[in-house]
């Protein structure tokens, strides 16, 4: 089976290594984005799956845009692959990529389809509350991820899971799922099954203000917020006019009285929420958290220099 893998981030690259480790596939070309600054030196950095790529000595193009780019359909012509396989790439293609004949064009989607379309479908499943996610092989047609399923995969998520641990087992899920489902796609004794437009659901990019915590609301929504973030880039809150990060907590049993962003018991970092479903304030517990230029370090050892009581308001604005 000859196969073009289209994808970009480090999520993709299990995808790929698995084409590659598979002596029933040959991989004829690479595509991903191009190379983007990173790191404290800003320095031009590829992609995970141009690294990947070059290092296997495939063919790779990066193009700026796929959109009125002959020359990148040119490329794509000229391979004359079984298979477009594309994971996370980040780009939308065009009609004329999704038309080529004898080419299919399928996508490793990190979610259950059609529940969590779009460009965050992990993070969205966890900050949700959704009890399972998985990964999904689709058939790829015009408008955002609307093609009919191949097949898929099914993992719980526990009230544990965090979101980079599901990053880590989706990834590992879809190129499973992607090995064993390519022959029958090749061959056409897989059929794609359509999507339920009835139960579409949308995962928007996610927004830097989201990883801001909002005390007003509910413990188990907050900690919702803190494992979808953990332990990178990380939830946070504000404390004494800097960022402080949280990597891990709990929802306490119990409720208060207390304003919401207040410490409920200065022997913990015991937190006042907003109300939950029995109506009183709910509490939130900080097991682990960063300071601003600190080390990751469990409450105890915050709290020790940290010289906070039972009332003291933990967040507040920058003048705090």
């Amino acid at each position: 089976m000859k196969v073009i893998f289209a994808g970009t981030p480090a999520f993709s690259v299990g995808c790929l290594n698995a084409l590659l480790n598979d002596e029933r596939v040959e991989v004829v070309g690479v595509l991903s984005q191009p190379d983007r600054r990173a790191g404290r030196g800003m320095r031009l950095t590829p992609s995970a799956v141009k690294q990947a790529a070059v290092d296997a000595d495939i063919d790779v193009i990066t193009p700026e845009s796929l959109r009125d780019n002959d020359e990148a359909l040119t490329w794509l012509k000229s391979k004359e692959a079984d298979v477009l396989v594309v994971v996370a790439f980040g780009m939308i293609l065009p009609k004329a990529w999704l038309d080529v004949p004898k080419t299919t064009p399928i996508n490793v989607h990190a979610s259950l389809l059609p529940r969590w379309r779009g460009a965050a479908p992990i993070e969205r499943a966890l900050l949700a509350g959704d009890s399972e996610t998985g990964v999904g092989i689709m058939q790829m047609e015009e408008g955002l991820d609307a093609g009919g399923v191949y097949a898929e995969s099914r993992v719980a998520i526990t009230s544990k899971t965090t979101g980079s641990e599901l990053w880590i087992v989706l990834a590992d899920m879809g190129a499973k799922l992607l090995i064993e489902s390519l022959p029958g796609i090749v061959s056409g004794a897989l059929m794609p099954q359509p999507q339920d437009q009835s139960k579409v659901t949308y995962a928007k990019k996610l927004t830097s203000e989201e990883r801001v915590i909002d005390w007003s609301k509910p413990a188990a929504s907050i900690d919702r917020t803190v494992r979808c973030f953990s332990p990178r880039p990380g939830a946070r809150t504000m404390f004494r006019g800097k960022w402080l990060k949280i990597i891990r907590g709990e929802v306490m049993s119990g409720s208060t009285n207390l304003d919401a962003g207040t410490v409920v018991d200065g022997q913990h970092l015991d937190i006042a929420c907003g109300a939950d479903s029995s109506g009183g304030a709910s509490i939130y517990r900080m097991l682990e958290v960063q300071a601003e230029g600190r080390k990751a370090m469990d409450a105890d050892a915050f709290l020790r220099g940290a010289d906070l009581k039972k009332g003291d308001l933990l967040a507040g604005d920058e003048s705090s």
